[in-house]
C-alpha cells in the first residue's frame, strides 16, 4: 500500500463533543518524549517533523498530556505547530504526574487538577483546551474508584471557560455513568486493540450513547502488537500487520477514534495509509474471531 497522496480524512470524521469535527485517524504524541515517555527526544528535529507531517496529512486530532516528558511533548507541539490551524483539536489529559524516577503517580486532588489544567494551557499556548480527559485508573487498567470529586473539578473549570469538552480515560462503565451525571462526556479513552478486547462492551456502549471511543495503544503501546490472524489478512492485501490492526479498529465501531503514536515520519505515513484499507467481510470475520482465541 502506498502512502503517496494519502490524508487522514480517508478514515472519515467524528464530531468530538458534538461540535469538533476530527479525523478518526488521529495522532498520539506520547512517543515524542524520551525512553519511557520521560525526558527529551533523542532527535528533537525528527520529533518536530513528525508533528508537522501529521498536520500535512490532514490529522487534526492530536492527543497529548503535560505529564508526557513531563512537559516535553506539549512544548514540542507548541514549537512545531503554533499558531495552530483553526481546525486543529488538541486533546490532553490530567490526573497523573511523574516523579524524578519516571514513575507514574496519581494526581487527582483538586489543586493538582487545577494546576495541571493551567499548566497545559500555558505550555500549549492556548486560552481554552479543546478536550481534557480525566485519567482515573492505574497502570494495569481501570479501578473502581469514586470520580465525583475530580470530575466535578474539571466541570467547574469547563464552566469557567478554560475547557471546551471533558472526557474520561482508563475507566469502567460505572465511572462513565457517574461522570455523565455530572457533565457531558465527549470521549472515553481506554485500552483496546485486536490483541486486547477486554473493553469490547464499553466500545459498544459508547457507540450507542454517541460518545467517541478513543483507543489508546491501538498497536500495543510499548510492546508491539502481534496476533496470528493479522498475518494472513496483511498478506492478501499487501500491507503490514499494523495497518490491518488499525483498519480493523476503524471497522469495529463508527465511534472509534485512533491515536497511534510514533516518533518516525515513515511509521506515521504507514499508519495514516491504514485509513484507506478496505477490509472485506471475509477479512472482518477472520479478524473478529480473534476475540475468542
Amino acid at each position: 500500500m502506498t502512502t503517496k497522496n494519502l490524508t487522514a480524512t480517508a478514515a472519515g470524521n467524528w464530531n468530538l463533543g458534538g461540535d469538533l469535527p476530527v479525523t478518526r485517524m488521529g495522532y498520539g504524541a506520547m512517543q515524542l518524549a524520551g525512553p519511557g515517555v520521560f525526558g527529551p527526544p533523542a532527535d528533537r528535529d525528527q520529533a518536530l517533523a513528525v508533528l508537522r507531517r501529521a498536520v500535512e496529512l490532514g490529522v487534526n486530532h492530536i492527543d497529548t498530556s503535560d505529564f508526557y516528558g513531563p512537559y516535553v511533548v506539549n512544548e514540542l507541539i507548541r514549537e512545531a505547530l503554533h499558531p495552530y490551524a483553526d481546525d486543529l483539536v488538541l486533546v490532553t489529559k490530567v490526573g497523573a504526574r511523574r516523579d524524578d524516577q519516571a514513575a507514574w503517580l496519581p494526581a487527582l486532588a483538586p489543586d493538582e487538577l487545577r494546576g495541571a489544567v493551567h499548566d497545559n494551557l500555558g505550555r500549549l499556548g492556548v486560552d481554552r483546551l479543546d478536550l481534557v480527559n480525566l485519567r482515573v485508573g492505574g497502570v494495569h487498567g481501570p479501578e473502581e474508584t469514586d470520580i465525583e470529586e475530580p470530575y466535578t473539578v474539571l466541570a467547574e473549570l469547563q464552566q469557567q471557560g478554560l475547557i471546551r469538552h471533558l472526557g474520561v480515560s482508563n475507566v469502567t462503565s460505572a465511572q462513565l455513568a457517574q461522570a455523565q451525571g455530572i457533565a457531558p462526556v465527549g470521549c472515553v479513552q481506554n485500552l483496546f486493540n485486536i490483541a486486547n478486547q477486554q473493553d469490547s462492551e464499553m466500545v459498544d456502549e459508547c457507540a450507542a450513547k454517541g460518545v467517541a471511543y478513543v483507543s489508546f495503544f491501538p498497536l500495543g503501546g510499548f510492546a508491539p502488537i502481534h496476533h496470528d490472524r493479522l498475518g494472513g489478512v496483511a498478506a492478501r492485501h499487501g500491507v503490514t500487520e499494523r495497518q490491518v490492526a488499525l483498519a480493523w479498529l476503524l471497522a469495529r465501531s463508527p465511534a472509534m477514534l485512533l491515536i497511534p503514536g510514533t516518533s518516525s515520519v515513515a511509521h506515521l505515513e504507514e499508519n495514516i495509509a491504514a485509513g484507506t484499507l478496505a477490509l472485506t467481510e471475509s477479512d472482518l470475520a477472520e479478524l473478529n474471531a480473534a476475540e475468542t482465541d
